[in-house]
Order: C-alpha cells, then structure tokens, then sequence
C-alpha cells in the first residue's frame, strides 16, 4: 500500500478489492480516505441508493464532517428523512442549493450512486466514490479515490477514523441556500380557486400532504417525476418507485400493480402522466378484475411535457407531443372504477380526500397547466440560446400567444 504522503499525489486510485468478511475496503484504503477528507475543507457528500439501511451511519459520518448531503433521485427515500444536513437534489430534476454544494465544494464523496450528469460534477475538487459494485467506479465521474464495498459496513468502519470537522462554514451556506432553494419551490405549489389550469406544484404537495405516512408513490418518468422528487416528502416509511435508471414510459401504473399486491396493507397511489396512462389504460381494468385499491393520479396537460420541455430547449417548436385526452375518469366509471375528473384547485383536496379514503381502485383525473417550466438548476449556454430561438419561431409561425401563455404560468402564481 502507498503512504499517506504519496496518497495525496497519486491520482486515480482505484481499489477493485474488499475486505470479504465485512463487505468493505481495507483499513489501509480507509486510512486514506480518512486523511483526505480529514484535511479537506469543504466536504460535500452525493448519496445515492446504496445508502439503503445506512442512515445512522451516514448522519454519524456528515456531523463529524460538517457536510452538506445532496441527494440523488434514487436515494431520495433512503436519505432525506430526518436529516438535518440534507440540502435537496442537483441535475436535471434537481434544483440549485444541491448544485451549489456540490460546485463549491473540494472533496466530493460519493456513496453508492451512479450519477449520470456529468455536467453537474464539481469541476476542480477531489472526487472519492464507495460502491458494492466494482463496475460502478468511475463511470460517470474522473476519480481520485474508489473504493469497493456496501455503504453501512464502509462508513462505520470510517467513522473512528474522521476527527471532528469545527468549521461550518460550508454546511451553514449550504443550508441556507437551500432554505431559500425550498421556499422558492413552495411558493410555486399554490392553488387559486377558480385561477385555471392548475399548477402541478399545488396538485403535488396536496397528495404529499393527503397521503398516507406509509404511502409506496409511483411516478411515471417526466414532470411527474419532477414533482415527485421535489414535492414528495419521505419519512423512512414512504416508498418513491419509478423508472429511474432506464427511464421507460408509462411505469407508474404496472409498477403500483406490483406494489399493492405485494403489499396489501398499504397505501399506493401513482403519479401517472396522461401520456404514459393513456400508453398502457388497458392495466387499469386489472384493477377492478383484480379489486386493487390503487389510486391514480394523472397530471393531465394534453402533452408529452418533458418532451416538449427538451423540444424548447433545443429551439424547436414542439410537434407531435400534444395529446387529444378523453375525460379519463368517465372512462373509469364506465369500467365500474371511481373516476373524479378536476379543473379547479379548490376542488384538489375534497377530490383526492374522496379518492384515497375510497376501499377499493379510484382515477383522478386533474387538469394541469401544460406551460409550467420546470428548470433544471444550472442553464446551459445552449439551452438558453434554444429557447430564444424556440421564441422566435413561435412568434413566426404565428404562435406568439404560446410565449404570453408560459410567461403567465411562470410569472404570475
């Protein structure tokens, strides 16, 4: 093994062993992470869903590092709860306060996640990755340190070997733009009766607040996923599932099926976009065949949003993505199953009350706004050179009245 002195020089080191008894790096490996992260001075830690079963550990680790967590989407339900260092989600999804930490930081340590934008990466600052999973390593990120082994067994190993980090200073700041990260979010979850069509946030953090305390969540990938990931709040009873390695659409409601069945005493609800019910509407029959108590939500804005979303990115006007809905909740009754069909947000909570308290399979069919933008934490040059271009074309063609409908919807709540 190399010294410590030689450790701080010699890049990338890649540790493809473990310790077999106890599913960890060697002590030697662990020394070295240890110092490294002992003389750093802003530590920023990524968790992911290899954090499954480590929470004790994980907080014992960030309190004597002073850190920041940012949580990546899979690790969402694993991390989050009960955390008071946990400062939200970076990447595409995510939002500014977990870019923040991770750019400002000098060492980033990774635990049990395979993060796949690499543009959200801190450019300059020592980069230390943990994983079951020896392919894992460097994947998606240049490394100085990896490391193979389960997080639990890692980071209690680790823990005797961290001193205790005085300076605050970066968790502070860390915490405090997160603060005002989250505010800025939940002033965008509001509901005017009779201001139509209804913002998404509102209809998001209305479940969050309605559903159960051990609620499993399915969300469909897209805006459903969005909201998801930033209006869910998990408590380490909720479940969140979703696509969200290979990212296939119309998951949510195969994925509650398997859920309730699995799990007949709880609580599923799915977050379903109406392009991704629509795809797979035969399933819902299984659930009147089967009497699944499945509750559906869809976030109904007659289009592929995301995919919209990216069309205006790359400045095109957006073709083929809008979508000729039915009144998805007459078809649910003509099936036998509980349909509820909402166009105002005074209607959000006595609606989903009369879903989720029903005994047997219920859709909620909610008319949101399909405008509602949904900004990743850091804009790209290129994407902001696409939507003036998208700008441009639009009023063009002759569809200027699509840029007053989406400065409307983000600009006055």
């Amino acid at each position: 093994m190399l010294p410590l002195a030689e450790a701080e020089t010699t890049t990338p080191r890649i540790v493809l062993r473990n310790n077999r008894v106890a599913n960890r790096p060697a002590d030697s490996d662990l020394e070295i992470l240890a110092h490294k992260l002992n003389h750093s001075r802003r530590t920023t830690i990524l968790a992911g869903a290899g954090c499954a079963g480590a929470h004790a550990e994980l907080i014992a680790i960030t309190d004597k590092l002073n850190a920041p967590i940012v949580h990546a989407l899979r690790g969402k339900e694993f991390v989050e709860y009960e955390n008071p260092f946990d400062v939200g989600m970076t990447g595409l999804l995510g939002f500014a306060s977990g870019y923040r930490a991770m750019e400002r930081c000098d060492s980033l340590l990774m635990l049990g996640t395979d993060f796949p934008y690499q543009q959200f990466y801190p450019k300059n600052a020592w980069i230390a990755q943990v994983d079951s999973r020896p392919e894992q390593l460097g994947r998606r990120a240049r490394l100085d340190l990896g490391l193979v082994g389960d997080v639990k067994s890692t980071l209690a190993a680790l823990e005797s070997r961290l001193g205790k980090r005085e300076d605050g200073t970066h968790l502070r700041e860390c915490l405090e733009h997160y603060a005002s990260a989250r505010k800025g979010l939940d002033e965008l979850a509001v509901g005017v009766p009779g201001r139509k069509p209804i913002h998404p946030q509102y209809l998001a953090r209305m479940i969050d607040w309605i559903a159960d305390e051990s609620a499993i969540f399915t969300c469909d990938v897209g805006t459903p996923t969005i909201w998801a990931c930033r209006y869910l709040t998990m408590n380490g009873k909720r479940r969140l599932i979703g696509s969200f390695t290979h990212g296939s659409m119309a998951n949510a409601l195969p994925q509650a099926i398997g859920a309730q069945l699995a799990r007949p005493d709880r609580q599923v609800i799915s977050l379903s976009g109406d392009g991704g019910f629509a795809m797979l509407m035969g399933d819902f029959l299984t659930l009147r065949q089967l009497n699944l108590p499945v509750k559906i939500v869809i976030f109904n804005n007659g289009s592929l949003a995301f995919v919209e979303l990216e069309m205006i990115a790359a400045g095109l006007l957006d073709h083929g993505s809008r979508l000729n809905n039915p009144n998805f909740a007459s078809i649910a009754e003509a099936a036998g199953i509980k349909g509820i069909r909402i166009e105002d947000p005074s209607k959000i909570e006595p609606g989903l009350r009369a879903a989720f308290g029903h005994k047997g399979p219920a859709i909620v069919d909610v008319i949101v706004n399909r405008q509602e933008l949904s900004l990743p934490p850091k804009i790209m040059l290129n994407q902001a050179v696409g939507f003036n271009l998208y700008a441009m074309r639009a009023i063009l063609n002759g569809r200027g009245d699509e840029i007053i409908d989406l400065a409307k919807t983000n600009l006055l709540r």
